[in-house]
Formats: C-alpha cells, structure tokens, sequence
C-alpha cells in the first residue's frame, strides 16, 4: 500500500550517492516517486540519476550538498523549491562515524561528527518544516542507529550523535503530532557499506561482526514500507534493539557484560 501512494510524491534523500541512501532512490524510482538526491560526490549523483531515469519515467534531479554547511544547505534547499513546490518526504540519510576511545578522537573528529549527523540533518529538516506544516502533511524520515540506544566503547562520540538525532526525533514527532507529519526514526546496526572504510580503519569491527551485518537493500526496503505510514520506529535486527531494552532495565549488569561483547573494535 505505501509503495503505490509514492507515485508522482517527491521525496528528497541527503547522502544518496551510495549505501542504503541510493538503495532507497532505487526502490523510490522504481514505485514512481520524483526523486530530489543530495550527496557530496555529484559525479555519482549523476550516475545514479541516468540510471533512474532510463529504468523508470521519473524525474530525478541532483544537488552537490555538503549538510554540515549550513549556508549550503539553505541554498540549495531554496533551489529544490524553486524546481518543485512541495516535498512530501525527507530521507536525513547523511552520515559518518569514526571509532575512537575519547581520549583519542581530535576535536575536528568530534565537530566533523557533529557537524554532520546532528546539525546537518536538523538543518535540512529545518529547511522542509514550514511548508509541511503549512499543507498539514508529510513526513521526515532520520537514519539514526543502534548505537543511539546503546552506547559502545570507541563509539563515544558517534553514539552521542546519534543519541542526539533520537531526542530531536522524539521531541519533533510531538511537535508534529498535530500537524499530520510523521517522524519516522531508523536504527539499524551494522550495515555491509562503505561507512566502515572511515569508522574502522583497522577492520577489527568488521571482522568481528561481519556475520551479522545487514544488507543495504534490506535496510532501504523497510524504510521505503515505511513512507507515509504512522510507523514511529524501525529498529534493525530486531534481536540486536532487545538490547536497548535491557540496558534501560539492568544498566549496570548490562554495561559490565556489554563492555566484553560491545567492544570488539
């Protein structure tokens, strides 16, 4: 049902050049959504774009944007609405992390991360609000991650972030509420993707969890059945947010044993 009601919708994906971002543009194009795809490699937009285009008549249009520039993002934001009068979803997909223990991670690492998976993503979502409020419909979808419910050792800063993606989520799901805008947050662990050429240099962590990494295109599927839908959350695998919920009621017992299991980085 949600696949048909995305014909002719125009949905904007930030961090589409690859991984589950232009998974998501491929499942999109293909249920005849305009699609609107934000990354910093434009070589790959334009790509990804000829592809569409040829395999489904849909218009797919391609913007350079770097969300941790805030005046980039207002400018080319301006320009989308310029192209298009509504948006009907956004997809803040954008996104980095880098495994370091604090003590090791430079405070360009911190502000990079920041800048990044939090401002970037609030300041897109920005950029979209008035209008969706305006026409009392939409939806904002934010890829978060496990690791914003249950933080690991060398993950400190990058589960901060994402801990900070899920209370602006929650907070801006009850602001929305009356507003018939939906906020979907997306937690997925491990995903077989690029991410991990920056987050793990060492290739430890891949090693290690490489038997229960998801693919891309399973992550982007369930996210697409998602679009306009009330879905709150999506959480993936489902085994691995049984965790989240353990940590809320046994913190202690949890961070002991987690610290074994959690820290193979």
């Amino acid at each position: 049902m949600a696949r048909q009601q995305l014909k002719e919708r125009t949905i904007v994906i930030t961090g589409a050049s690859g991984g589950i971002g232009a998974e998501i543009a491929k499942l999109c194009a293909a249920s005849g959504a305009n699609l609107v795809l934000l990354a910093r490699s434009i070589e790959k937009l334009k790509q990804l774009k000829a592809e569409l285009e040829s395999d489904h008549q849909v218009r797919v249009d391609v913007f350079h944007l770097d969300v941790s520039d805030t005046d980039e993002v207002k400018k080319v934001f301006q320009q989308i609405f310029d192209m298009t009068e509504d948006i009907d979803i956004l997809v803040n997909n954008a996104g980095f992390g880098i495994f370091r223990e604090a003590h090791e991670a430079s405070i360009d690492e911190i502000k990079g991360m920041f800048e990044v998976n939090v401002v970037g993503l609030m300041a897109c979502t920005s950029m979209v609000l008035p209008k969706m409020r305006e026409r009392r419909f939409g939806q904002i979808i934010n890829i978060a991650s496990q690791a914003g419910k249950i933080a690991t050792p060398k993950s400190s800063v990058y589960s901060a972030t994402k801990h900070a993606v899920l209370g602006y989520s929650n907070a801006l799901r009850m602001e929305l509420s009356d507003y018939n805008i939906q906020v979907t947050t997306v937690n997925p662990g491990p995903i077989a993707t690029n991410f991990f050429t920056i987050a793990d240099e060492q290739g430890t962590y891949v090693k290690n969890v490489q038997r229960f990494m998801l693919q891309p295109e399973f992550v982007a599927r369930k996210i697409v059945d998602s679009m306009l839908t009330k879905k709150r959350e999506i959480n993936l695998p489902r085994w691995m947010n049984l965790g989240s919920v353990a940590f809320v009621l046994f913190p202690r017992t949890f961070e002991k044993i987690g610290k074994r299991m959690l820290g193979k980085k």
